[in-house]
């Protein structure tokens, strides 16, 4: 809980920010790359596969969303999260 209250803090664009796609975007990588060191322990844990895959669907949902709406931001973000490379 904590790491996700930190992760809203360096993430938001104001004060009250909770929900925005850069938000959005950052706890979804977080809980992608838990997902992922799970899933180098456990190789048959087929539903949580698809959740990951699933998690990363929506990430880049809002990844295009950002992009589209600014384009500074989304490479910010992209930096940030070290997302490409």
């Amino acid at each position: 809980m904590e790491s996700k209250s930190k992760t809203i803090e360096d993430y938001r664009l104001h004060d009250t920010d909770t929900g925005s796609a850069d938000v959005q975007v950052a706890l979804l990588t977080q809980r992608i790359n838990h997902l992922n060191e799970h899933l180098q322990k456990h190789k048959k844990d087929h539903s949580s596969r698809r959740g990951l895959l699933m998690m990363v669907g929506q990430r880049r949902r809002l990844l295009d969303y950002v992009k589209n709406i600014d384009v500074n931001r989304y490479s910010a973000l992209t930096q940030k999260l070290h997302l490409r490379r």
